[in-house]
């Protein structure tokens, strides 16, 4: 038993757990003191809130509303918003673009897929900050009702869609696909889909419909 009156904070040369606590509280505050100021990608970790970085260069955005240019569709959009906003929201909420769906809004359902630079993503799980600086293409610029992409096209012909929610992403997804390997099979099909969830069950309609617009692809112009 202690009967130290100071509450036990020594006992001979040893260190109690309170005097450990303080030391190592006081520490704490000091390193984070320390860092308050460090300019953006000083060193590794040390990015505040709102950072974007690209290359070896760190930029510090908001918390207030910037604007930014976005290529979208092949068009230059400016639009104002917090960079704290996704590409998801921004194509919705700021552009007017609502054939990218929002449905599970953590990059698992695979409705909210574009392309970036040709490749598919999840715009949900981008911030719309990040986006800048790179090609981005929606389903309204895959294709329009008066010159459809193939894969649109195949899409309406072979019943590929019911309730339209995941339509649009598995359109894009399977539309980067062939623009990879127009030659696709049925497994690279599937493959390219798997991260798209269609409640409805129209998977076979999906592949089929895929697998028509691949043949399309191929035929000689």
């Amino acid at each position: 038993m202690n009967d130290d009156p100071s509450g036990g904070d020594k006992v001979g040369s040893r260190i109690s757990r309170r005097a450990f606590i303080k030391s190592a509280g006081a520490a704490a505050v000091a390193a984070g003191i320390g860092a308050v100021g460090k300019p953006p990608g000083s060193a590794a970790g040390s990015e505040q809130p709102g950072t974007v970085i690209g290359g070896d260069i760190a930029e510090q955005l908001g918390p207030e509303a910037v604007t930014l240019e976005l290529n979208v569709n092949n068009t230059v959009r400016r639009i104002t918003l917090e960079p704290r906003v996704t590409l998801l929201e921004a194509l919705r909420d700021h552009l007017g673009l609502y054939g990218t769906k929002l449905v599970c809004g953590r990059g698992a359902c695979g409705a909210c897929t574009v392309h970036l630079d040709g490749v598919p993503v999840t715009s949900c799980m981008i911030l719309v900050a990040d986006a800048r600086g790179h090609r981005i293409t929606t389903i309204e610029g895959l294709g329009n009702s008066s010159g459809m992409h193939p894969v649109q096209q195949a899409f309406v012909e072979n019943d590929a869609l019911q309730c339209g929610f995941c339509t649009p992403g598995m359109i894009m997804s399977v539309a980067a696909a062939l623009d990879r390997n127009p030659g696709a099979d049925l497994d690279e099909v599937k493959l390219a889909v798997s991260g798209n969830i269609c409640r409805c069950g129209t998977y076979p309609h999906v592949f089929k419909a895929a697998l028509a617009a691949a043949a399309q692809l191929r035929r000689p112009s």
